[in-house]
């Protein structure tokens, strides 16, 4: 647990303070001021939009309500022009859309809540969350405070992690931990299953799995009877993730768990790697299995096949294409950086996502949502 940023405030006319906890690392907010059941969802609103934090002392379930009641005043403030809509280009409207997103969360992201030693919150009617938090936090150095939202997010992910996600194209349950990416959209996974396993394989039955996550692409290999799969991932919660899940499924004897920035020292027969699909700078960890900056990941797996590809070896990328429809990425530019890496494509196999926003019209960005599909991109070194 990351006891570095103090929090200060004064209550009972007392000066107090406990060590800060942000996942996010968020700065200890600089004004803070205590409330309870008595304080108006207007006024909390108003407040926590001017910067000041507002750290709970009521009922652990009324402070909630009041969150989802800031969240509704929020989201009530967009239909406040009556000016004619203008339909903007969808690249300007995903960034408008990242910054009202951003916005919404720092202001949420006001309402603390206190903790005790060992994890207990000393509210009323606080649920017991020791174990959700020790799989995040690790243990306990002391009564600290963190925001609401940051813990209602820590509770629902050990909900998921106990509970798992079912994998239908795999006919297994996937695991997730709290900031691992969770393979909720399973329709990449099912391209696995479907793809046809490069030749050499037959001979060198070895598989990379670049930035593994859960370990349900790690899985998907070795189902398909891969001898010997490396899984990388420079993210220590992800190995830890993926260690769990394949162990659960009793792959782990074909499986080789490696911390790294995408490639290990070796090569291989085929090497897959599913990258964040967005060009655009993520703003907190989990994020960073759907945004990438500049597309830095996805350029170096494409520039690292051609050394780390045995000779009549494949590389598959699955990539979503919703980046193009949002004018984030051509797929010209695509192309090009697969052709500047010295690679041919070999062929490409397309899955529509089936996912509830695709068919959301309130959301902003549902025109490219809708025209969205994700591909296996079976890519080789040129000639």
């Amino acid at each position: 647990m990351n006891g570095n940023s103090v929090i200060h405030w004064r209550e009972a006319d007392a000066e107090k303070s406990a060590l800060w906890q942000s996942e996010k690392d968020l700065p200890p907010p600089q004004r803070v001021q205590v409330i309870d059941d008595r304080m108006p969802a207007d006024t909390a609103y108003r407040l926590a939009c001017e910067g000041t934090a507002l750290l709970w002392r009521g009922d652990f379930q009324n402070a909630k309500l009041l969150l989802q009641a800031m969240a509704r005043r929020i989201d009530k403030k967009k239909p406040a022009s009556k000016q004619p809509q203008v339909t903007l280009p969808l690249a300007e409207a995903f960034h408008r859309y990242r910054l009202a997103q951003s916005q919404r969360a720092r202001t949420l992201e006001k309402l603390l809540i206190p903790f005790d030693a060992d994890y207990e919150i000393p509210l009323r009617r606080a649920p017991d969350v020791c174990d959700a938090c020790r799989e995040v936090y690790g243990p306990c150095t002391g009564p600290f405070v963190t925001s609401l939202r940051e813990l209602l997010g820590i509770i629902g992910a050990h909900e998921w992690r106990k509970k798992g996600i079912e994998i239908p194209a795999l006919d297994i349950t996937i695991h997730p931990h709290y900031g691992v990416f969770a393979p909720v959209r399973s329709e990449y996974i099912k391209l696995i299953t479907q793809a046809p396993p490069p030749k050499l394989l037959a001979e060198q039955s070895i598989a990379f799995d670049i930035g593994t996550g859960t370990g349900v692409l790690a899985a998907a290999l070795a189902l398909r009877g891969i001898q010997r799969i490396v899984a990388t991932d420079q993210d220590s919660r992800a190995l830890q993730c993926a260690h769990d899940n394949l162990t659960r499924l009793n792959l782990m004897n074909q499986v080789k768990l490696v911390q790294t920035d995408l490639f290990p020292e070796e090569q291989a027969a085929l090497i897959v790697c599913n990258p964040p699909w967005i060009p655009a700078r993520p703003s907190s960890p989990l994020e960073h299995a759907i945004f990438d900056p500049e597309s830095r990941m996805l350029r170096g797996f494409l520039q690292g096949l051609k050394t780390h590809l045995l000779p009549g070896g494949e590389g598959w990328l699955i990539l979503s294409d919703l980046a193009e429809h949002l004018g984030l990425r051509t797929r010209e530019q695509l192309l090009q950086m697969i052709d500047a890496a010295g690679l041919k494509v070999l062929s490409k196999i397309d899955t529509k996502p089936h996912h509830p926003r695709v068919s959301d019209v309130s959301d902003p960005l549902h025109t490219a949502r809708a025209a969205e599909s994700t591909s296996l991109w079976r890519l080789a070194v040129k000639d």
